[in-house]
């Protein structure tokens, strides 16, 4: 075999004819080549991957995040009462809100010169029952268990 060194792979090698990688762990990649594959056909691309990162980017603020958490639970709020429920200032939830709306999370309803809000029409009950509800549980979890 005739072996070159990759740039950007921590310390592999990869055979030049049949682009076998060689690890500092001493086997040869791809240990599952089946697998390998299956994941590479289901592997979403690069720019799906950025939009993804983004939108989950949005739940790494702790208001933001809160303000989704409040309004899969009652509903439909208004701002006032957001901040109210969040202890937070009118400020900072009107700021999360135009955010979350900007990214089509959140749509909004007004009734005189009030402004509700609520999640968007098609808000994957997936993300709500493992983003907002399992991944709380889950990191409840582990910090009970680190104490």
């Amino acid at each position: 075999m005739t072996w070159r060194r990759t740039v950007g792979i921590d310390d592999d090698d990869v055979d030049v004819n049949s682009g076998v990688r060689s690890s500092v762990s001493g086997h040869g990649h791809p240990v599952d080549p089946e697998r390998v594959a299956t994941a590479r056909a289901r592997l979403i691309d690069a720019e799906e991957a950025a939009r993804l990162a983004g939108l989950l980017g949005l739940l790494a603020d702790p208001v933001r995040a809160r303000i989704l958490y409040a309004l899969d639970v009652v509903d439909t709020l208004c701002v006032g009462d957001i901040a109210l429920a969040l202890d937070a200032s009118e400020d900072s939830v009107g700021y999360g809100l135009r955010v979350l709306r900007t990214a089509g999370l959140v749509t909004t309803r007004k009734a005189g010169r009030v402004v509700y809000y609520r999640l968007a029409d098609g808000f994957p009950e997936p993300l709500r029952e493992h983003c907002l509800r399992g991944l709380i549980g889950l990191s409840r979890r582990v910090q009970e268990e680190q104490t």
